[in-house]
């Protein structure tokens, strides 16, 4: 039996996949230059480690 919460669930991990997908290909597009200024950011905000 299909619960409410079991559909918000799925659609909750079905925006999380397609944001993870937009991301990535934004990614291959970024320049070293871009990226190295990402990861310093992500860095300093805890979400990378060294």
């Amino acid at each position: 039996m299909v619960t409410f919460t079991d559909r918000l669930s799925d659609d909750s991990d079905y925006k999380r996949e397609e944001l993870i997908k937009k991301i990535e290909h934004a990614l291959g597009q970024m320049t070293l230059k871009e990226l190295e200024a990402l990861s310093y950011d992500m860095f300093t905000k805890g979400y990378l480690e060294d």
